[in-house]
């Protein structure tokens, strides 16, 4: 499905905004250490999921989850003060396990380069 041009917009706008209130405003223990890695906004603006990932472990998660999700009406009332649109989304916070792949991806491509320079010395 094709974005369109505003909800992109509107999807950068909420982005940069939740990263700044997490960290300056949002007082939730849970919620530490969180990126917003993208937003996805519906057609019709209703709707932002927000993925996000955070340097702390799996253990974490589920508490940076609950704590997101909790702070959801908190967030959502604090991008109405920020942004210029009539309706604000409702925001969906989805975990981001790509920069967790990522690393783990580049970790065995390190350890088989250094294997296969190990065999090479034999």
């Amino acid at each position: 499905m094709k974005t369109s041009p505003r909800a992109r917009r509107v999807a950068d706008q909420i982005q940069r905004e939740l990263a700044e209130i997490l960290r300056e405003e949002l007082k939730d223990p849970r919620v530490r250490l969180v990126t917003v890695t993208g937003v996805d906004v519906s057609a019709d603006l209703a709707h932002a999921r927000i993925y996000f990932t955070s340097l702390l472990g799996d253990d974490e998660r589920q508490d940076i989850a609950a704590g997101l999700a909790r702070a959801a009406g908190f967030l959502r009332t604090a991008l109405g003060r920020r942004l210029r649109i009539h309706n604000i989304p409702e925001l969906q916070f989805v975990h981001d396990s790509s920069v967790e792949e990522g690393v783990r991806l580049s970790r065995l491509i390190d350890q088989a380069v250094a294997e296969s320079g190990d065999a090479d010395t034999d």
